[in-house]
């Protein structure tokens, strides 16, 4: 039996000496809530910062007010925003940002219900990647939050450990 996502990016961060804040929209906190279910995660896991409204993206994440109004909430410009500001204000070597369209409503042209974007940010550099699930609510949220910690354990697999 494998071991769970969330006890693997523990060791993880707890092997290179790392730390890890969150942002999440659409998730609602699901990410931390599964980090925080492993013993010791405050070892590892500073934060995180549930911002669902535009207003709460920019007064506790500082997204730009011009990045939500020319590209949305759910989009790339938005998720690396979303992920520097959480790394940033809560002072981690590591964000991780979720935003995206759970549904079963919200989505627009170009923008499908199920539409998720997912970003790290480091001091090294940020990315992001584009899903898009199709079940429905619940099932897009902890689709969402499981695409998002295998993006980080990926990224996190590919440093070198601080050994």
């Amino acid at each position: 039996m494998t071991e769970a996502l969330e006890t693997r990016i523990g060791k993880a961060l707890r092997a290179r000496g790392m730390t890890l804040a969150l942002a999440e929209s659409c998730t609602g906190g699901l990410i931390g809530h599964r980090l925080t279910n492993i013993a010791g995660s405050s070892e590892y896991f500073l934060g995180g910062i549930v911002a669902y409204a535009y207003d709460a993206k920019e007064r506790l994440l500082g997204v730009h007010h011009q990045t939500l109004y020319e590209h949305g909430a759910v989009s790339r410009e938005t998720a690396i925003e979303m992920a520097r500001g959480a790394r940033q204000v809560l002072g981690a070597d590591i964000g991780l940002s979720v935003t995206g369209i759970a549904g079963p409503t919200g989505g627009l042209p170009g923008k499908p219900v199920g539409l998720t974007w997912i970003a790290l940010s480091t001091r090294e550099g940020e990315t992001a990647e584009e899903r898009v699930w199709q079940g429905n609510r619940e099932a897009n949220k902890e689709r969402s939050a499981e695409a998002a910690m295998e993006m980080l354990l990926a990224s996190l697999e590919q440093e070198p450990s601080a050994a």
